[in-house]
């Protein structure tokens, strides 16, 4: 069977979620640079080299068919600013499982914007990927992320013991997860 053309952008009430453009880098880079907006990724602060490598491997991924890899920018629609970035990568076609993350300018922090998008994430997986099951991980420490992840509807499965290196230190990941007859049931 041909896969279904996928319906992008997403749209929610305050959000866009867009593939990013070659251009996108520069705002990226104004959160990406950050010490706070970092500070439980694996991955930055970065440099403006870094800032433009993840918009080309995003760009790269849109282009690959069946597609499994969605970074998308998120656009505060009321002003069309780029406020942060979330992504759906499918881990595994047969067995139908996608993984979602995210991060967002500190400016909109605490307003319900990370739930919102990964909310649209969620949608594009189970509706239009077929998925069965969707995971994330996050920091112990990190809160907010947790908050965000029990709002989604996700219970947390397990914790990953010293998995990450970040920035010369070991850390633990939470494990999260819903799956599709759970997200069904939440709508």
């Amino acid at each position: 069977a041909e896969p279904m053309p996928l319906e992008l952008p997403l749209h929610t009430p305050r959000l866009l979620l867009r593939d990013f453009a070659a251009a996108d880098w520069e705002a990226v880079q104004e959160y990406a640079c950050r010490p706070e907006v970092v500070r439980y990724m694996p991955w930055g602060p970065n440099s403006e080299a870094d800032s433009r490598d993840f918009v080309g491997r995003a760009l790269a991924a849109q282009a690959v068919s069946p597609r499994a890899n969605f970074e998308l920018a998120v656009i505060w629609r009321e002003s069309g600013q780029l406020i942060g970035g979330c992504g759906l990568s499918v881990q595994s076609q047969s067995h139908r499982v996608g993984e979602i993350g995210y991060c967002l300018r500190p400016e909109f922090w605490g307003r319900g914007c990370a739930a919102e998008a990964t909310g649209a994430l969620l949608a594009l997986g189970f509706e239009q990927l077929q998925l069965h099951r969707v995971q994330a991980s996050c920091d112990p420490e990190n809160i907010a992320s947790r908050r965000v992840l029990e709002k989604l509807g996700m219970q947390q499965e397990g914790r990953l013991r010293q998995n990450l290196n970040m920035r010369g230190q070991w850390r633990d990941s939470l494990l999260w997860s819903i799956l599709e007859h759970e997200w069904r049931a939440r709508r």
